[in-house]
């Protein structure tokens, strides 16, 4: 009877040791989760400081482009606001949109397109524009990895019912899935 008492301990404990590795490892892949989207919105900010001084740099040379200056701007407000993963894909897929614009403009002013301050910004807009899509590729390979492990048996079983549930993927829309274009 003791030995029985001491088998059914013996897999009780290895029973829970089995479910609390199980929910640190959910809890772990939630906060890289987490921890990845702040990379995304690091570079997002820095995306958005930099859209002003672009902005200005256009204005000074074309001024009767008002239309896709404003375009821009309004982009870069909706997507500061936007929230939450959904929103903020499609406000920045439009800010892409916007941008590409706004570097089609710049082809129509020769002393634009040579204007050392344009430069650096397209350059450093470029080097964002890449964060931007690496911080993108590794937060959806952490929700890929978290949300196939909450769907899946074992962790299934105690995924649902601690209230752990899917992440949204940070997606292109199929318009902007090609690279910005930025004309050194």
């Amino acid at each position: 009877m003791s030995v029985l008492l001491i088998v059914l301990a013996a897999v009780v404990v290895v029973v829970l040791v089995a479910l609390v590795v199980m929910y640190n490892g959910l809890v772990k892949l939630r906060n890289r989760i987490e921890g990845a989207w702040a990379q995304i919105d690091v570079q997002l900010r820095r995306r958005y400081d930099l859209i002003p001084n672009l902005v200005e740099t256009v204005k000074g040379y074309a001024t009767h482009e008002r239309e896709t200056l404003e375009a821009v701007t309004n982009a870069r407000a909706a997507a500061i606001d936007a929230d939450g993963v959904e929103d903020q894909a499609s406000a920045e897929n439009q800010l892409s949109g916007t941008l590409k614009s706004l570097f089609a403009v710049s082809e129509a002013y020769p002393d634009l397109k040579a204007n050392t301050n344009f430069l650096n910004l397209q350059e450093e807009l470029a080097g964002t524009e890449g964060r931007i899509a690496y911080a993108r590729q590794y937060y959806n390979d952490t929700v890929l990895r978290y949300n196939t492990k909450i769907k899946t048996l074992p962790s299934l079983l105690i995924a649902t019912p601690l209230g752990f549930s899917e992440r949204r993927y940070f997606e292109a829309d199929g318009t902007s899935r090609g690279p910005v274009q930025v004309d050194f």
